[in-house]
């Protein structure tokens, strides 16, 4: 047995081997490199450090970490990024309710757009809106006759001065006095009546740019619906009472003309010497404020209890879109019997023509009407 001559352990090189160490590399070595976190990367070494093979990467050296990408996010893990995520997800909720409070109070910058929400306060509604709206075209009007002096209202048709109301306001006037809703009192004259129908047609003098009121379709109404009577009751300029419709195509019965017993034609109490109330009419076959006399005429008309006194006549009904619906034209006012002669107010029994029937009777009106 020989002994061997191979040594243990670490040889050096053999000097007389064909090879030796690696030649340097062509680049120098990458500096080092800083994470977000503070440490310091040694990608290959460097001088002064353990391991250092100039430039070449030592076996005691820990493996580069690749450095972080724009716009990337590294994955939590365990219970740090347990925790993380939930941060997150309460951020994403947290802005979400932010922007939610924002929408609704009005303090986001995004382009959305919610409901419009109107202050009350500041908005009229209602009977208060169609007050305000339909006020300017009703009129007061007083007739002065050979008898004495009639007051009813009327409803502005057109801007040059065109106003439709009862017959029984203005038959049988020698002059006519229209008072607009801004005081000023201009005059008027008749331009055609339609006693069959109760109603007629005057011009104010040298009016211009007036307010018309804008016609409904008498035809759309049901019991129940709200409505509105604006007129000059007891000379009362523009008072404004509310109710709904009562019933629908009532037989009124009303006088063609002034002059029959007891019937005042919306004079004021007393006037007629007697003290009764006015607005002489019949409905389901009795008389009401008095006799309507032989000339007489019927016609369907819209029963409301909205508050009607003498002095409405020929005032508008109002539907609460604002449109007029219905020419006021008869109230019941029973007579309390006392010796004054004094009468009780609106028992809630008034009617109107509807105002499908003045829109086809005003070519006649305008025409100059007729006298039967």
């Amino acid at each position: 047995m020989t002994d061997s001559t191979r040594r243990y352990g670490h040889q050096d090189p053999d000097p007389q081997q064909p090879f030796g160490w690696p030649a340097p590399p062509a680049q120098p070595p990458q500096a080092p490199v800083t994470t977000p976190g503070g440490a310091t990367v040694w990608p290959g070494g460097g001088s002064g450090g353990a391991g250092d093979g100039g430039g070449y990467a030592g076996f005691a050296q820990p493996a580069p970490v690749p450095a972080p990408q724009p716009g990337g996010r590294r994955r939590g893990r365990g219970p740090i990024g347990l925790v993380a995520a939930c941060a997150l997800v309460a951020a994403l909720a947290g802005g979400g309710a932010a922007a939610l409070v924002g929408e609704l109070t009005g303090g986001s910058d995004s382009t959305s757009r919610s409901t419009p929400v109107e202050n009350a306060s500041s908005k009229l509604s209602g009977v208060s809106a169609v007050a305000q709206a339909v006020s300017p075209s009703i009129v007061e009007i007083k007739a002065t006759t050979g008898q004495g002096q009639s007051t009813g209202s009327g409803v502005i048709v057109t801007g040059d001065g065109e106003v439709v109301t009862n017959n029984h306001v203005v038959a049988g006037a020698d002059t006519v006095q229209v008072s607009l809703s801004d005081g000023s009192t201009r005059t008027a004259k008749v331009v055609g009546t339609d006693p069959a129908k109760d109603l007629a047609l005057i011009k104010i003098q040298g009016a211009s740019g007036l307010k018309a009121a804008k016609f409904g379709d008498s035809s759309k109404l049901r019991v129940g619906d709200q409505v509105v009577a604006i007129g000059s009751p007891e000379g009362l300029t523009g008072t404004v009472t509310s109710g709904i419709v009562s019933a629908l195509n009532r037989d009124v019965t009303v006088a063609k003309e002034q002059g029959g017993q007891d019937q005042g034609q919306d004079q004021g109490r007393g006037r007629n010497g007697r003290g009764l109330p006015q607005w002489p009419f019949e409905f389901g076959g009795n008389q009401y404020n008095g006799d309507t006399g032989s000339s007489k005429t019927t016609y369907k008309a819209i029963q409301t209890d909205a508050s009607l006194n003498p002095g409405n006549s020929g005032g508008a009904l109002i539907n609460m879109s604002g449109e007029i619906i219905g020419i006021n034209s008869a109230m019941y006012a029973p007579a309390s019997g006392s010796a004054s002669g004094d009468s009780a107010g609106s028992v809630g029994l008034g009617f109107a023509i509807p105002v499908n029937t003045v829109k086809a009777d005003l070519a006649k009106l305008r025409a100059g009407g007729t006298n039967s």
